[in-house]
């Protein structure tokens, strides 16, 4: 495996470890919130309430979990580590504009919400980076 490969493989592998290993934890630890947006009937089980009135501890930790869970930045981080994964073993280089957005992404996320996983975030993004200006023959700008 070469130098690319193995870089882009490393930087998919810790999004894909950071996005399943959050919502995992959410399942453990808020499975009773997941489940209640099901017997809600699932439309609109997260309202967005612009009304101003005084909001309840449920319907903000209903908010949090959504947040925290699907709404928030795991599913779109596991849906891109499987596709660097996928472009890496192709042999399809990644620009090394997306890990230095991933880097930046992480590094405010982790400084915003310390301690956090987030930093681990901005090691993908720096492998991207590396990988992308590796000179030496890898994966190929096209397809």
């Amino acid at each position: 495996m070469d130098s690319k490969k193995r870089l882009l493989r490393w930087a998919s592998g810790i999004m894909l470890v950071l996005g399943a290993g959050h919502l995992s934890l959410l399942a453990l630890f808020a499975w009773g919130d997941v489940a209640g947006w099901a017997d809600r009937g699932l439309w609109a089980a997260v309202p967005l309430e612009f009304t101003g009135g005084a909001q309840t501890v449920e319907s903000l930790q209903n908010k949090l979990v959504f947040w925290a869970g699907p709404g928030g930045f795991a599913v779109p981080l596991f849906l891109l580590g499987c596709l660097i994964w996928h472009l890496a073993g192709r042999g399809v280089a990644v620009p090394a504009g997306l890990g230095w957005g991933v880097a930046a992404w992480c590094a405010l996320g982790g400084v915003l919400l310390v301690p956090s996983p987030f930093f681990a975030g901005t090691v993908s993004g720096a492998l991207i980076v590396v990988a992308a200006r590796d000179r030496r023959p890898g994966p190929s700008s096209g397809g």
